[in-house]
């Protein structure tokens, strides 16, 4: 089944996972879903991902987290770039969500970072989608 935007399939099979109370969630691989899911795990919103590499296509599995009473640590996803307007930003127009409560997460020339890592190191890219 072709997809026309595969970031968004994956943020969408994540939020639907949390809604029904999954502990996991399964998605197409590829390098750009994978490094999304490293971002996801260093800022702990996820507890963690692996590789199913068994069937055709390859999988990638992602743990979703939960605390003590059951409420996901994902609160929300909003695709911010499409396939139809790609959204560019500097690093000093890179926004905060929620008062730098959430995350932006940018895809840069030095790979996939957080906004704050992005003015950490001086650093625009495209805007991926925002995560609290």
């Amino acid at each position: 089944m072709s997809h026309t935007d595969p970031i968004a399939d994956m943020l969408t099979r994540i939020r639907n996972a949390i809604m029904v109370g999954k502990k996991d969630v399964e998605v197409p691989l590829s390098k750009i879903k994978l490094e999304i899911a490293n971002v996801l795990k260093r800022e702990g919103y996820i507890s963690g991902h692996r590789v199913d590499r068994t069937g055709l296509p390859k999988k990638l599995i992602i743990d979703l987290k939960y605390t003590k009473n059951k409420k996901n640590v994902i609160e929300g996803l909003l695709r911010i770039s499409k396939p139809g307007r790609r959204t560019y930003s500097g690093v000093d127009k890179i926004p905060k969500v929620l008062g730098g409560l959430g995350i932006s997460v940018v895809s840069t020339s030095k790979g996939m970072m957080t906004g704050k890592e992005c003015r950490k190191n001086n650093i625009g890219g495209e805007v991926l989608f925002h995560v609290w």
